[in-house]
């Protein structure tokens, strides 16, 4: 499995466009749901079985849909290991990933759409930690990395 992805009914048919789009790029997709407007998962149902794989480490990065993204990025970040982010252009996933490893995209089905959706995947899953800053910021951010991972630990229970 190289994504996990997962949405509500608010973030279907979204959902529906970036697995296809992750499929024409070569990705292997495990989809949590909603697999069915018939049968929707809730927000917090399909945060859970995604993020329980990222904190796990079955799967480095994941996507969840909903209809801001908020609910989904709430209900992910619940999970240790799991820094899930609201991303609504393509330069903010950059910067999620460069600046905060953000290892969770969560979409907002009511606000993007699916050709920008693509782009703002695309980018999320191209660009790495760190990437492109000169050595004093990589240090400060690898220092702030340690800092919020020392804060969870302090935070967050095993399950």
């Amino acid at each position: 499995m190289d994504i996990v992805i997962g949405a509500d009914k608010g973030g279907f048919a979204l959902k529906q466009s970036v697995v296809q789009h992750l499929k024409d790029a070569g990705f292997t997709v495990e989809d949590v749901g909603t697999l069915s407007l018939e049968q929707p998962v809730d927000y917090v149902d399909a945060a859970r079985r995604a993020a329980q794989l990222v904190s796990q480490g079955s799967v480095g990065r994941a996507i969840l849909v909903c209809g801001t993204g908020m609910g989904m990025a709430i209900a992910a970040n619940k999970f240790k290991g799991v820094r899930a982010a609201v991303v609504e252009s393509v330069y903010a996933a950059g910067y999620a990933r460069k600046i905060n490893n953000a290892n969770i995209l969560c979409l907002g089905g009511f606000i993007i759409g699916p050709a920008m959706a693509g782009e703002i995947v695309d980018t999320f899953l191209n660009t790495e930690y760190l990437e492109g800053f000169p050595q004093w910021r990589i240090e400060y951010l690898s220092q702030q990395m340690s800092e919020l991972e020392r804060m969870e630990s302090e935070n967050f229970r095993e399950i």
